[in-house]
């Protein structure tokens, strides 16, 4: 029989339902394991259920004595966890369990990524669940699937079960922070058709590189430039010195991270590469002044080629006129919540092939702010006479200016810890915003225990953070 690693700690219901969650395969797209699990919790537990056939599960549990007339509250976590290992490990993350262990301080998995996002929250989940003791109203129960590939669970989940309006989200990473609003966002995409001819004559090699990047929703505000912008600028300002025929394009590789570095390959006909190379150093040195960006590098090369199957001039003027007067970066700050990015876009990825493509993605914690910034994309398409398309659409979860919830768990966490939380809108994407479009008129907090280096093998969990966020996760219930 395998030995128990984390008896001993407390609460041990929890830990000992989130050992029992380690044990069970459930990476994004292999969660139907743990759909079973939960299924035949409930069964065990005499609870209704449904599961769906994503493996969404939903649990319902009466409120205890003098509770039971309350409102439902609404616990929600997702299921699925991101699979990373170390190159030596032998563990099979499809299949096998994790090995997990702790040091008195933190759990953590050895050599691989401990899912404790958001594996915590079922646990919490569970341990509720299962607990006849507990003080609470009633719950509904709501586990989500391959949040970490997209929110596709929260997408396809049926609601119309709930009678809860207040919930709790459990996909927080920082005690003591409540978070209280995330953006929405969407993935747009212009296709350029561009016309290419056979073209001789000295080539070179632009690079922009050497830049920060960053996260596009939590590192937006942060004065990081964008690689696709700069050669765009670069570009633009050799053109008006000598006639370019573009040959290659491409930077950045996915649309919800700043793109580091840039290349193009060109044909300049007249080419002075020493002027050239003037104005990257004056670009350079702009960049370095207006942005964040010490390490910036802004170069030309010659190539060893005599042109080739290059843009036509006026495919290649569209081109870096498309990409100068693309939108990026902040568009419009929250009046609500100071220092929060209320809306942006993110040019990630453009790439010239048969056509030049450019992916962007827009975030907004307003939804109508996002849909106008759609449009704006639209519209530039078709001034360009380019396509447009655009998918992954999600909602935002706007900030309630009246919360009773968030009220209520901003007092008991003061009370209980002598300090005041952190209340925090986020400029990225959490399932809330999903749920609170099926939901109308949710009231929403979304909390969690101190975690470090999530998504890694590096990946631990406070265990006296856990305990405490438990204790105060009692409490708020018991008021609600």
């Amino acid at each position: 029989m395998e030995t128990k690693k984390l008896v001993g700690l407390e609460p041990s219901a929890v830990f000992g339902y989130f050992e029992e969650i380690c044990s069970i395969p459930h990476g994004s797209r292999n969660t139907k394991p743990i759909a079973e699990y939960l299924v035949n919790f409930a069964k065990s537990h005499n609870l209704r259920c449904i599961c769906d056939e994503v493996n969404n599960v939903i649990i319902f549990k009466e409120g205890t004595c003098g509770l039971e007339d309350r409102p439902p509250v609404i616990l929600q976590g997702h299921t699925d966890m991101v699979c990373e290992k170390t190159p030596g490990s032998a563990i099979d993350m499809v299949v096998d369990g994790l090995d997990i262990d702790h040091d008195g301080e933190f759990i953590f998995a050895k050599d691989t990524t401990l899912g404790a996002d958001d594996g915590i929250a079922v646990a919490y989940t569970l341990a509720l669940l299962a607990d006849d003791t507990i003080p609470h109203p009633p719950l509904e129960a709501v586990f989500t699937v391959d949040e970490e590939i997209g929110m596709l669970g929260a997408n396809a989940i049926d609601l119309s079960e709930l009678k809860g309006r207040t919930m709790i989200n459990m996909d927080s990473e920082d005690e003591g922070v409540f978070t209280v609003s995330c953006a929405g966002g969407a993935t747009a995409a212009i296709s350029l058709p561009v016309e290419r001819r056979a073209v001789y004559g000295p080539c070179i090699r632009l690079n922009v590189d050497g830049l920060r990047g960053g996260h596009s929703g939590s590192e937006i505000h942060k004065k990081r430039a964008n690689a696709p912008k700069v050669m765009g600028e670069f570009m633009s300002r050799i053109q008006k010195l000598m006639p370019l025929r573009l040959t290659s394009l491409s930077g950045g590789t996915k649309d919800n991270a700043i793109p580091r570095t840039c290349q193009a390959t060109l044909v300049a006909m007249g080419i002075q590469l020493e002027r050239i190379n003037a104005i990257a150093q004056e670009l350079q040195t702009e960049i370095r002044e207006k942005y964040d960006e010490p390490d910036a590098s802004i170069q030309a090369f010659d190539v060893d080629a005599l042109g080739g199957n290059s843009l036509t001039a006026e495919s290649t003027a569209k081109v870096i006129s498309l990409l100068c007067a693309a939108p990026n970066g902040v568009q419009a700050w929250s009046k609500d919540m100071e220092g929060l990015v209320q809306t942006s876009l993110n040019l990630g990825v453009i790439k010239l092939g048969d056509r030049f493509n450019a992916t962007f993605s827009v975030r907004s914690s307003v939804n109508s702010q996002k849909k106008d910034l759609l449009e704006q994309l639209k519209t530039l398409a078709d001034f360009y006479e380019a396509s447009y398309s655009q998918m992954g659409e999600y909602p935002a979860w706007e900030y309630k200016k009246d919360s009773r919830l968030r009220d209520t768990m901003v007092r008991i966490y003061t009370e209980m810890f002598g300090k005041e939380p952190q209340v925090l809108a986020i400029h990225a994407g959490l399932e809330c915003g999903l749920l609170s479009e099926k939901l109308p008129g949710l009231d929403c907090v979304s909390i969690g225990p101190q975690m470090h280096d999530i998504h890694t093998t590096r990946e631990k969990l406070d265990i006296a953070s856990a305990r405490r966020t438990w204790e105060f996760l009692l409490e708020v219930l018991k008021a609600l």
